[in-house]
């Protein structure tokens, strides 16, 4: 790991500047203009750690700099996940250059982050801050936007362009699951799918029991082919829940709830795009409002619902 430190100039909150070496490799000018316009700004160090344990050692010993990610979806996440474990995670609020493919950024844009390197650096030294849900596992992991559990596993190793879009607004409303028997397999005729939530003829199934906030939405008699756990984003977002939606041959099923939990003999996901497990159990829970992100002062109101 290297670290650089640059004088203190006044203004705006001291930084530390965590550099995604995947960004360094990919797009290093990008990582360059981020660091000059933040550089330029306030005090700011530089740490490149390359491993977790770097990172929490970095993260611990910051002081009362803000931590800022310049890099993919997936560092800002090992960053809170970080944070999480050392319970510092709403301390104080986190900065995002997002640098990457398109596909790794998803969540950023989803999160109103500016795409380019100095909009988001400026929103970084001059922005306000947004709180944000955060979704957080049994086994300590978190997911920004969402999570992802398909019969044929984890495939895809980066996030997905519709990754962080809320399902929600792209299926039927529906407030309350049921649970997902043959029966109600049976009575699902076309009004209750959309062209959208029928899964592809080459999705596997697998034998999974979905329970939300308690309720029973799917149990291990009836296969299984998709369940998608989401974050609303725009004006449902901070409510506290996520958004379900459990798909299986002939049945599609929706619910918000503040915790789900899924078991089965041993299944892989996706959190925000990027593959974890296989595990036997897992249990998600929104924790709302845990974290904030710096974002462009306008936006930021206009997203918490303050006249801008």
């Amino acid at each position: 790991m290297s670290s650089q430190s640059t004088p203190a100039t006044g203004g705006p909150e001291p930084l530390l500047l965590l550099l995604d070496p995947a960004a360094r490799q990919s797009d290093g000018e990008s990582v360059r203009i981020a660091r000059d316009v933040l550089s330029g700004g306030t005090d700011v160090k530089v740490a490149c750690p390359e491993t977790p344990s770097e990172l929490d050692r970095v993260l611990s010993h910051r002081g009362r700099r803000r931590p800022v990610v310049i890099g993919s979806d997936l560092a800002l996440q090992r960053v809170l996940q970080a944070l999480y474990r050392q319970r510092e995670l709403g301390t104080d609020p986190v900065g995002l250059v997002p640098v990457g493919r398109p596909e790794e950024v998803v969540a950023a844009r989803g999160l109103g982050v500016p795409p380019a390197p100095v909009a988001a650096a400026r929103a970084v030294l001059a922005g306000a801050a947004r709180k944000l849900d955060l979704l957080v596992d049994d086994g300590g992991g978190v997911a920004l936007g969402g999570v992802r559990i398909s019969g044929s596993g984890a495939r895809r190793p980066v996030g997905r362009p519709s990754g962080w879009r809320s399902l929600w607004a792209k299926l039927a409303a529906a407030e309350q699951g049921t649970v997902l028997t043959p029966e109600r397999a049976a009575r699902t005729g076309p009004a209750g799918r959309t062209g959208r939530g029928e899964p592809g003829h080459g999705e596997q199934s697998s034998r999974l029991r979905v329970e939300a906030d308690g309720r029973l939405l799917a149990d291990v008699h009836r296969p299984v082919r998709v369940v998608q756990v989401t974050l609303p984003s725009g004006d449902s977002a901070g409510e506290g829940v996520m958004e379900i939606v459990v798909r299986a041959p002939g049945a599609l099923l929706r619910a918000r709830a503040a915790s789900v939990s899924v078991a089965g003999r041993g299944f892989g996901y996706e959190a925000d795009g990027h593959p974890v497990g296989p595990v036997r159990a897992r249990t998600w829970t929104v924790h709302p409002g845990c974290w904030g992100l710096l974002l462009p002062a306008a936006r930021a109101s206009r997203a918490d619902g303050v006249p801008g």
